[in-house]
């Protein structure tokens, strides 16, 4: 059995996912261990103690600017890696974490994080993405994806499930979806509609590293 620690800001709706797929014995063989968020109010705690599942709130504490901000970030990261690593998991998957992970926390499961995007990332990791249809759009990345598919007037966008790399937003690519933009869209119809296809992928994407074995010796 593989074991996984999931880390969240908010509803949880890539978590629920994954634990409709362990029950549904559809997710190869893993099973979510840990559940942590950066918010003490985010739903995906309660889903998780509701389960029987360890969950943990690791705050990020409020520091003034410059060097007393980065020492602070810093030891944040030292104490969300020393409570992940408690669990000793295969894998660590980023299921709207909004918060950046550098070396600090990386260094300590490296190759074993994965993150899911609300755009279409490139292979390559360059500026734009090259869609299914032969249409180039730009590769989004950051916080504000969903809006900014609709700003552009852009008629496709998806999601992505990436290898968590320093560089934001970045990294292997493991599976993408794409999802159309609709004339009708708004953000809100928009987002629920990346949601879902969200939640089937992350779901594949754990099934095919616990299946292919790409999980086997990393815990």
């Amino acid at each position: 059995m593989y074991s996984i620690a999931v880390l969240i800001s908010g509803s949880g709706s890539n978590l629920q996912a994954l634990f409709d797929a362990q029950d549904a014995g559809d997710l190869g063989g893993a099973e979510v261990n840990l559940v942590v968020s950066d918010r003490a109010d985010a739903y995906g705690l309660q889903r998780a103690l509701k389960r029987g599942v360890a969950a943990a709130h690791v705050p990020l504490p409020a520091a003034p600017a410059g060097a007393a901000r980065r020492a602070a970030r810093a030891a944040w990261e030292e104490r969300l890696a020393a409570v992940v690593a408690t669990f000793q998991p295969d894998l660590v998957v980023l299921a709207g974490f909004m918060r950046i992970l550098s070396p600090i926390f990386l260094q300590h499961f490296p190759d074993r994080v994965i993150n899911q995007h609300p755009a279409l990332l490139p292979a390559d990791g360059g500026e734009t993405v090259l869609t299914s249809s032969g249409l180039r759009i730009p590769a989004l990345r950051g916080a504000h994806v969903v809006p900014d598919a609709l700003r552009l007037g852009l008629n496709i966008t998806g999601c992505t499930v990436h290898r968590v790399t320093p560089r934001v937003d970045d990294g292997p690519i493991l599976a993408q979806t794409e999802v159309p933009i609709l004339p009708t869209d708004d953000e809100s119809s928009l987002h629920e509609r990346i949601k879902i296809a969200e939640r089937q992928l992350i779901v594949q994407v754990v099934r095919e590293l616990a299946t292919s074995g790409s999980l086997a010796g990393q815990g």
